[in-house]
C-alpha cells in the first residue's frame, strides 16, 4: 500500500477509536479552581487548596480525597470543620434535587394526587433517570417524593414541578430560594440536575440545601428512607414494586456497606458533573454533613469511601479543631458575584443523574487522551517518513 493511504487508514482509524473513547461518558478533564472564591461564611472558605485548624491531639485530616471539592460540617452548630475548595462552582448533578425539594416539598401536601400527562413528562434530558411515572396514571405526591430521593426519578420532579406550576417557574422558585439561603454559588436551569450549560453550585451551598431540608420532618423521612414500594404501571399489572435508595451508604447496595447512622441525604451522578454526593449521620447526638463533589481517583465507589472517611473524621475530631467557616452567614442576593462555571463539553449527558456512571470517572477520559497522542504521534511520524521518501 502507498505511503500517503497507510497514513490515511491509520489516521482513521485511531481518529475512531479517539471518538470512541471520548463519546464513553467521562466528564471532561478538571480545570484549576477559580483563582477568586465567594468567601461566604468565612475567609478561608474562599480560599483555594485543604483549610483546617486543628489543635494538638486532634486526627489529621484524611488526606486522600480526590474530590475536586468537599466540605464537613456540624449540622447543629453550623460549624465548617474542614474544607477544600468549598467555593467552587461545579454541576452538581442530582445533589440539585435538595434545592428542587426544599423549594416545592413545602408547598404540595402529601396526601396531594395527580394524574399525569404527556406534558408533565415532557422536556426531560436524553437518558436521565427515572422512577417509572407512567402518562395516565395517578399518583400521591408522597409517592412522588419517594421516588425522588430514593431513584433520583427526573420523571418524578417533572410531575411535581408541573404541580408547582411548570418547570420554568420552579427554576425561578429556586434560584429564589438559593439566595434566600445565602446560595450564592447556585445557577439553576433544570429542576433536576440534569447537565446544562451553566448550572452550576457547590459544596458550601449543596451543603446549606441538606442543612435546610433537614429541618423539615418530611424532608428528612424521604431522604433517609432505604426501601419503599412505588405505584406500579401497565408493566407491573398494576402492581407495585420495591425501590432501592441509590445512597448506596444509606441502603448498603452493590457491595457498599452502610454507615452507621446514616440520614441521606442525596447523591447524584452526570456525565460532567462526576459523581456527587451530600450525606449526613447522627452520633452520640451531634450530626456531621459531608458534601463532595468530582472523585477524581478513579476507584470504584470512590465518592462513597471518600464520604465515609470524612464522616469518620468529622466524629472524631469532635471539639479537637477550630472551624474555618460558619453556615450561618447569610448574605444579601445584591452581594453575590457571578461565579465562575466550569466549562462543559457540548454533548448530551450520557447518565442523567442516575448512580450507576458508566465506570470510575476519568477512565475513559484518559483512554481517549492516550488516544489523541497516538494519533498525533503516528501522524508526526508518517509525516517524516513522507518527506524522506519523497526527498529520495
Amino acid at each position: 500500500m502507498h505511503l500517503d493511504q497507510r497514513f490515511v487508514w491509520m489516521s482513521a482509524a485511531l481518529g475512531a477509536l479517539a471518538t470512541a473513547a471520548c463519546l464513553t461518558g467521562a466528564a471532561a478533564p478538571a480545570a484549576q479552581p477559580p483563582a477568586r472564591m465567594s468567601a461566604v461564611g468565612g475567609v478561608r472558605l474562599g480560599l483555594t487548596g485543604v483549610q483546617s485548624a486543628l489543635l494538638p491531639g486532634a486526627p489529621a485530616v484524611p488526606a486522600d480525597i480526590s474530590a475536586l471539592s468537599w466540605m464537613v460540617s456540624d449540622d447543629g452548630s453550623g460549624a465548617v470543620l474542614a474544607a477544600k475548595n468549598a467555593h467552587w462552582p461545579l454541576p452538581p448533578a442530582s445533589t440539585l434535587k435538595t434545592l428542587f425539594a426544599d423549594t416545592v416539598l413545602p408547598r404540595l401536601p402529601a396526601n396531594a394526587t395527580r394524574r399525569v400527562t404527556d406534558a408533565d413528562l415532557a422536556g426531560m434530558g436524553q437518558g436521565s433517570s427515572q422512577v417509572g411515572v407512567v402518562s395516565g396514571q395517578t399518583y400521591k405526591v408522597s409517592d412522588l417524593w419517594l421516588g425522588v430521593f430514593l431513584r433520583s426519578g427526573n420523571d418524578a420532579v417533572h410531575v411535581l414541578a408541573a404541580m408547582n406550576g411548570g418547570v420554568p417557574a420552579t427554576v425561578a422558585d429556586m434560584q429564589a430560594e438559593a439566595r434566600k439561603l445565602g446560595a450564592n454559588d447556585t445557577r439553576v436551569v433544570t429542576p433536576d440536575g440534569y447537565d446544562e450549560p451553566g448550572q452550576v453550585s457547590s459544596a458550601y451551598d449543596l451543603t446549606l440545601f441538606a442543612r435546610a431540608g433537614l429541618e423539615n420532618p418530611d424532608f428528612a423521612r424521604y431522604c433517609s428512607t432505604a426501601v419503599a414500594e412505588f405505584p406500579g404501571g401497565p408493566s407491573t399489572r398494576g402492581r407495585p414494586f420495591e425501590i432501592d435508595n441509590t445512597d448506596r451508604l444509606l441502603s448498603g447496595i452493590d457491595g457498599v456497606s452502610r454507615y452507621p447512622g446514616l440520614i441521606g441525604v442525596k447523591n447524584g451522578y452526570t456525565t460532567n458533573a462526576g459523581n456527587t454526593l451530600v450525606v449526613g449521620a447522627r452520633r452520640g447526638g451531634r450530626t456531621i454533613l459531608v458534601t463532595l463533589m468530582n472523585p477524581q481517583s478513579g476507584q470504584y465507589d470512590a465518592v462513597y469511601n471518600e464520604a465515609r472517611q470524612l464522616l469518620d473524621w468529622g466524629f472524631a475530631a469532635e471539639s479537637r479543631l477550630r472551624p474555618v467557616g460558619s453556615l450561618d452567614a447569610v448574605v444579601p442576593a445584591v452581594a453575590s458575584r457571578a461565579p465562575a462555571v466550569r466549562k462543559a463539553p457540548a454533548r448530551p449527558s450520557v447518565t442523567a443523574d442516575a448512580d450507576a456512571g458508566p465506570g470510575p470517572v476519568g477512565w475513559s477520559g484518559a483512554v481517549g487522551a492516550v488516544v489523541l497522542a497516538a494519533v498525533a504521534g503516528t501522524v508526526l511520524v508518517l509525516r517524516r517518513r513522507r518527506l524522506r521518501s519523497l526527498r529520495g
